[in-house]
């Protein structure tokens, strides 16, 4: 951390802790895992170093919504007190010291702790809940405010640390970090400890946690997918022909792979994301496992964030498309490289028109359509929206595009490496990329041409850039047919998508809904039967057919629809289906929302209320 964001006041404005004071240098989190009680609990010991000139009094920690049982400093006994809560951040902890602390000394701060009911970080699922039927099943999901309700922290990517995990369980744990597989050590209770330790410093929304009816298979030379037994075979032979293929990819990119092994948990499908970058395991949802392999662009993804976010990480939430558009960025160079670049250009555009959605579902002059956005006194998770992925994507292809692609290949790894374990804003990455480009005086001209104030404060939509549309135009015809109906003598065929892939048919049915006269009830239910979608395994083929005959008024995919809403909680198919649901049959919408609310993880849940109950944020 540089001396200015020391002097300064902190970078963050979604943390209650004062990491200008202290900074939490390592975590050892020792946790037992209650299934009957639904709680974790435990004690968590940091190592803070006091960062402030003079002496460094009182420590401020994140908490919400958890017991405090007790704080030990240095192995005694010390005064510590929650202050008033304050929305939507929680509770700080005030731990009182007895006497200042030197510049760069450390204090051990031991807190036990226990979580509670209203702890949002994690999901609690019954044996019903899971595919196997056989076990209990408790995951975390801490992106990005919500490690404050799993223990007492610094809850800012703009501190990182190095955790030991120490986790007593039942069954079987996953962490975000290395296990230690030579030991499974049994205790009195009959359960069993784990250990886990990261050695690369992370930030505290990247804790994340695991525990169920799990198992693992290899699915690389340091890669294994680990998910429930019944489920095994399938997500290895979803897995095991591209993972290594991208690792290989982005190292070329990039540089090398950092964290030793990656691999992949596969969870129930109530995980309200595509994936979640924990490092060493991703966490990912079912829906990727498609048995077409069509899916694992995803993997690619979270892959892609061992740099870009987990190495290389947005200092606060304001700058979120630092993680997620360099991210994007990155995936897109990897399928480009393994599929060939008209691949690269064909996902982007399925990408410009998640932007144009998530624009048009804000408000084109809303504050949450921005690059760089205004988040005091606001919950990050009401930014949330692939906003953040796709004009952070296109600003870079911006970039790539303005000073050359081969130029820009030399910029990728100096900036990871600039940038390596550390934080930053939007306003170093300018610096950087002026500074990377400063002796090159066409490149220089072209980006000191840009207007970056326009980047990274207005509001929605950029220039659409050039894409090749050459995956895109086979479906771009279809669709053009499809919207001559009923007045063309056009015939639908099963032939008609043959040889398309999944991604092609996404783009296909976008096209659809986004047609100015819907369907007729009668095209959409042909369109179902004749290519099959409403029977794909493919939930991202699904779930756009449900969109397209709910805006149809085809009332024979309702069941399908409400079906679906009960097997999956990733909130890129939940929200968009409960929206559109609830435009054509509000009654249903909330009836099958009450039905399915304790399937969904809180985060889903909370996201969905908004959307119903018009809790919606301005």
């Amino acid at each position: 951390m540089s001396m200015a964001s020391i002097i300064n006041p902190p970078r963050d404005p979604n943390t209650l802790s004062n990491y200008n004071n202290w900074i939490s240098t390592h975590i050892t989190a020792n946790l037992e895992i209650f299934f009957d009680q639904k709680k974790l609990a435990g004690n968590v010991i940091h190592q803070l170093k006091s960062i402030t000139h003079g002496e460094s009094q009182d420590i401020l920690l994140d908490t919400s919504s958890l017991d405090i049982e007790g704080v030990k400093v240095d192995g005694k006994v010390s005064k510590w007190e929650l202050l008033p809560r304050l929305e939507p951040y929680g509770t700080a902890l005030k731990i009182k010291l007895d006497q200042g602390v030197e510049l760069h000394k450390v204090v051990e701060v031991d807190i036990s702790i226990k979580t509670t009911d209203k702890c949002t970080a994690l999901q609690w699922l019954t044996p019903a809940q899971t595919s196997s039927k056989k076990h209990p099943y408790m995951f975390s999901q801490c992106q990005a405010i919500h490690a404050r309700t799993i223990f007492p922290c610094q809850d800012t990517p703009d501190v990182k640390s190095t955790f030991d995990f120490n986790i007593t369980s039942p069954l079987p744990v996953i962490a975000s970090g290395l296990p230690d597989r030579h030991l499974s050590e049994s205790t009195v209770s009959g359960k069993n400890l784990y250990r886990f330790h990261q050695n690369v410093p992370i930030p505290s929304y990247l804790f994340a946690l695991a525990s169920g009816d799990i198992s693992e298979a290899s699915i690389g030379p340091r890669s294994v997918v680990a998910t429930s037994p019944d489920k095994l075979e399938e997500c290895k032979w979803e897995l095991e022909a591209d993972t290594e293929k991208f690792i290989n990819t982005i190292e070329n990119i990039v540089y090398p792979y950092v964290w030793g092994e990656y691999n992949v948990l596969i969870l129930p499908p109530s995980f309200p994301y595509g994936g979640m970058e924990n490092p060493i395991f991703t966490f990912g949802t079912p829906s990727i496992v498609s048995k077409d392999r069509e899916n694992v662009n995803v993997i690619a993804h979270e892959l892609a964030h061992s740099w870009s976010g987990n190495l290389v990480t947005n200092a606060s939430w304001e700058h979120f498309w630092l993680n997620e558009g360099w991210t994007t960025y990155l995936e897109r160079r990897i399928l480009g490289a393994v599929h060939g670049e008209p691949y690269r250009h064909f996902a982007a555009i399925i990408g410009w028109k998640s932007l144009v959605d998530a624009v048009e579902h804000f408000g084109h002059d809303h504050e949450f359509t921005k690059l760089v956005i205004n988040l005091k006194g606001k919950d990050p998770d009401d930014a949330f929206s692939s906003i953040p992925y796709e004009k952070g994507f296109n600003f870079l292809f911006h970039l790539e595009n303005l000073v050359g692609k081969d130029k820009f290949d030399k910029f990728i790894p100096h900036y990871f490496t600039a940038f390596r374990g550390k934080s930053l804003d939007s306003y170093e990455f300018k610096a950087n990329i002026l500074d990377f480009f400063a002796s090159d005086k066409e490149a220089a001209a072209a980006l000191n041409g840009i207007d970056w104030e326009a980047w990274f404060y207005s509001p929605g939509l950029p220039a659409k850039p050039y894409f090749d549309t050459s995956l895109a135009d086979i479906v771009y015809e279809l669709s053009a047919k499809w919207e001559s109906l009923p007045e063309s003598s056009f015939i639908p065929q099963a032939s008609d998508i043959h040889g398309l892939t999944a991604n092609q048919i996404v783009v296909f049915l976008e096209k659809i809904l986004a047609f100015e006269r819907p369907l007729t009830p009668e095209l959409s239910r042909l369109m179902g039967e004749v290519y099959g979608f409403s029977k794909s395994e493919n939930v991202e083929v699904t779930n756009l057919y449900f969109q397209v005959g709910l805006k149809s008024g085809d009332t024979s995919i309702i069941e399908g629809t409400t079906s679906l809403l009960g097997r999956i909680g990733r909130m890129k198919f939940v929200r968009p289906l409960y929206r559109k649901l609830n435009e054509v049959n509000r009654p249903l919408a909330l009836e099958t929302f009450e039905m399915h609310r304790d399937f969904y993880h809180p985060i889903c849940r909370a996201m969905v209320e908004k959307d119903l109950f018009g809790k919606k944020d301005n």
